[in-house]
């Protein structure tokens, strides 16, 4: 995600519209279909959709990395291994 990408495409539209009120705010539902104000709001909204999806899509890679750098994960699976190989079976009590 790149919120840049969008903010340049959408920033035409909101220069051109001036101010606009929040998408879906009692004020932006007034406003007629055709008036720029409206789509310039929702414009607005998907730019900062576009900033929330790739702030978290950050934050997720950074938390991956942070995991991956928290253990010896090869040493760990290993050891998994190596135990599985090691099953002693019950003996059943009459």
């Amino acid at each position: 995600m790149s919120w840049w990408s969008v903010h340049e495409h959408v920033a035409p539209v909101l220069d051109a519209a001036g101010s606009w009120p929040m998408a879906g705010t009692p004020a932006w539902r007034q406003l007629d279909d055709a008036d720029p104000r409206k789509w310039a709001a929702i414009c607005d909204a998907a730019r900062h959709w576009a900033l929330r999806v790739e702030t978290c899509q950050e934050a997720m890679a950074q938390a991956s990395r942070d995991v991956s750098a928290a253990a010896d994960w090869p040493g760990i699976a290993r050891e998994i291994v190596r135990r599985r190989g090691v099953y002693i079976p019950r003996a059943g009590v009459a």
